[in-house]
């Protein structure tokens, strides 16, 4: 008995998340209140208030519970290097944005943690969330232009940070324009044709 009644409270947890995920979406954090998210999930308010504090540790426990593009994908940055640390870059760009495409799940919780959320109070975990984020792309981005730089593949004058920089706003652009009207155009067509002349830019300025 002991053991249903904790599945059964992990499934009314769940379907509160998936309420509040799907809620967010369609009318931003701010404009949810935890009424909204109990009918969409056919529970009391009292039932959240068993799981969750307030709105602000639903949303954490939502962002927890999500594993983002940026980071699902962050494994091939992770594994072995190939002979070419630009390629390992373009790969990594570019498995990022057909996970957003393909992914609906981590899609929605990238919409809401970058277009329907201020960045103030509790939600402030989203933009400490982010940081983090970015900074483990600039650490692994960084050290493969370093070691792209020692091997010849590109100019030794190239900046890495300020390369990683560019790459890193180039992808977070794309996704995000691309939020606004997925219809508007192919995600990962237009991402290779941004990415690639960069990076070919880079190869062709080593000296």
């Amino acid at each position: 008995m002991a053991r249903r009644t904790k599945e059964e409270a992990a499934a009314t947890r769940d379907s509160i998340l998936d309420a509040a995920e799907k809620l967010f979406v369609e009318q931003g954090v701010s404009r949810t209140t935890l009424q909204h998210i109990a009918t969409a999930a056919g529970v009391t308010r009292g039932a959240i208030y068993w799981h969750f504090d307030d709105k602000g540790a639903l949303f954490n426990a939502m962002m927890e519970r999500a594993i983002l593009p940026l980071e699902a994908e962050m494994q091939v940055l992770d594994q072995g290097e190939s002979d070419d640390p630009l390629v390992d870059l373009r790969n990594y760009v570019l498995a990022v944005l057909e996970r957003t495409v393909e992914d609906p799940g981590a899609r929605r919780v990238f919409e809401i943690a970058t277009l329907k959320v201020e960045f103030v109070g509790e939600m402030d975990a989203v933009r400490q969330r982010r940081q983090q984020n970015m900074a483990n792309w600039m650490s692994r981005a960084e050290r493969r232009i370093r070691v792209a730089a020692d091997k010849g593949l590109i100019g030794n004058h190239v900046e890495p940070h300020r390369t990683a920089l560019a790459l890193w706003i180039m992808m977070d652009g794309l996704i995000r324009n691309w939020m606004f009207d997925p219809q508007g155009f192919d995600l990962v067509q237009i991402g290779e044709s941004v990415i690639d002349p960069y990076l070919d830019g880079l190869r062709t300025g080593r000296a």
